[in-house]
């Protein structure tokens, strides 16, 4: 499947469907935004457990624990990722007029397409690995030796170690890692949800397209900046606000209207970011399959 560039307007036009499409249709997008958060807190409860237990024993955990921690974190962050192919399936079925059902997250799942969505995620480990060692190695090896220091100086309560030759380096090249992954994520994962891709192939459809348009994802991170400090300042608004209220009338009901607001904003940013990339993956190639069927058609 070919994929297209965009113009570097584009970028924000991402963002702006991805802010739209929750409100065009709540129901479903935030009914799997339910399931969906409820099954990535999954992984981080496990980690969550392990820290908690270190505290209570004032020891720290040995090498094998964290081992098998981060095992099986991965491991429960693998069985979501049909989960993420499903909740896009569902976007899509919202965006085109079909029905769209909260259960339809699930999907993947009941139709015997998980296994493969699942390689994928295990192939994408790979791919980061692979960019993430490409980017040490270019700003050399002293980040390592600098991060296995910082850890040991945490564990005996030190100061922390002065920062190596080439950090700055390596936090640029990552700066414009993170930009590109969040194109290739977009592109291959919705080629695997939504296309029935191969593995391979959506992996390179994500790297192909996240190069095409490498400009356009500029300016949408620069616009997710953007949007992101004028959330913090109403942030900082309402939690104003709650303590004001909380002086008046007392602290419970700051508890009481605060928890909702926390997980209504973290609802919104799972149907906003995924949004994003449902409409990122279909401008960049999403009607493929359509123009493939036109020629057909016509004859």
């Amino acid at each position: 499947m070919t994929t297209r560039s965009k113009g570097p307007l584009a970028g924000f036009g991402w963002l702006k469907r991805g802010i739209s499409v929750s409100y065009r249709h709540p129901k479903p997008l935030f009914g799997g935004a339910v399931f969906l958060l409820l099954a990535c807190m999954m992984p981080s409860l496990i980690t969550l457990l392990m820290q908690f237990h270190s505290m209570q024993t004032s020891t720290q955990p040995s090498l094998a624990t964290v081992g098998w921690t981060t095992a099986v974190s991965m491991l429960l962050s693998l069985v979501l990722v049909p989960l993420y192919a499903g909740y896009l399936q569902v976007i899509d079925a919202a965006e085109h007029g079909r029905p769209a059902r909260t259960r339809g997250i699930f999907n993947p799942y009941r139709q015997g397409e998980a296994l493969r969505v699942i390689g994928y995620g295990l192939a994408l480990i790979v791919v980061y690995v692979a960019l993430f060692g490409i980017i040490i190695a270019a700003a050399g090896g002293g980040i390592v030796r600098w991060y296995m220091q910082m850890l040991t100086a945490q564990a005996g309560h030190q100061p922390p170690p002065t920062l190596p030759h080439g950090f700055g380096i390596a936090i640029a090249l990552f700066v414009v890692l993170g930009i590109f992954m969040m194109g290739f994520y977009s592109i291959s994962l919705g080629q695997v949800a939504l296309r029935q891709r191969s593995v391979f192939g959506a992996i390179g459809d994500g790297l192909i397209g996240a190069l095409k348009n490498l400009l356009p994802l500029l300016v949408f991170a620069v616009s997710l900046v953007l949007v992101w400090i004028v959330a913090a300042i109403a942030i900082v608004i309402v939690a104003a606000l709650l303590a004001l209220i909380g002086k008046l009338v007392g602290a419970w009901l700051v508890f009481a209207l605060i928890i909702p607001l926390y997980i209504a904003v973290l609802l919104m940013m799972f149907t906003v970011m995924f949004g994003v990339m449902y409409h990122l993956w279909r401008d960049v190639c999403g009607d493929d399959i359509v123009a493939d069927m036109a020629l057909p058609i016509a004859a």
